[in-house]
């Protein structure tokens, strides 16, 4: 049986909690919906923010909805480079002793002490879908890529939850090494 799997490609994006939404954006501001993403109850907000490291920024960086427990920065390692940020490799959530950097918004400045990551590529399974293939939350899996330039994929980490959707979510740095683009097709090889 092949177990294939959708690609998202996430792009540069910030998690925040709602005290930094209102330091961003004003008082008692609540993000809206640009558009939903894969996971159920998760969107790409309409509102952006600069992200600003010892060396560069980057202007008009996406917010992700709804607000979280923690701020997170997520990036790939050729935007670690361009903004001087060693942000270390770790998965979603995984944010103590990792740096930090300034996000700038229209009514206020955040200077966040930890939480730039680049992401860890993992798949989101819902529980239905991780039993069908005999897979256990925080299992790493190798994953066929295909694309222009096709790759194999290792120590892609399995997310189990009922509050999932099937979806393998990767990095610009990855999707662009293969070719991948949104929407594409992964297959589980072991």
């Amino acid at each position: 049986m092949s177990k294939t799997v959708p690609v998202g490609v996430s792009a540069r994006h910030i998690h925040l909690t709602q005290e930094h939404v209102e330091a961003l954006f004003g008082p008692g501001y609540q993000l809206t919906e640009f558009k939903p993403l894969s996971q159920p109850g998760q969107f790409a907000a309409n509102e952006t923010v600069a992200v600003i490291g010892s060396k560069g920024k980057f202007d008009k960086v996406r917010i992700l909805g709804p607000a979280r427990p923690a701020s997170q920065v997520e990036i790939s390692r050729t935007d670690a480079f361009a903004i001087g940020v060693k942000a270390p490799v770790r998965e979603s959530g995984s944010i103590e002793g990792t740096p930090g950097l300034t996000l700038k918004g229209p009514a206020g400045e955040v200077e966040l002490e930890k939480g730039v990551i680049v992401a860890a590529r993992h798949i989101h399974f819902h529980t239905s879908d991780a039993e069908k293939w005999g897979i256990a939350d925080k299992q790493l899996l190798k994953v066929r890529l295909g694309g222009d330039r096709g790759l194999v994929l290792e120590n892609v980490i399995a997310r189990v939850s009922d509050n999932f959707a099937l979806d393998m979510h990767i990095d610009t740095d990855e999707a662009n090494a293969a070719g991948a683009n949104n929407g594409d097709t992964a297959e589980i090889v072991d």
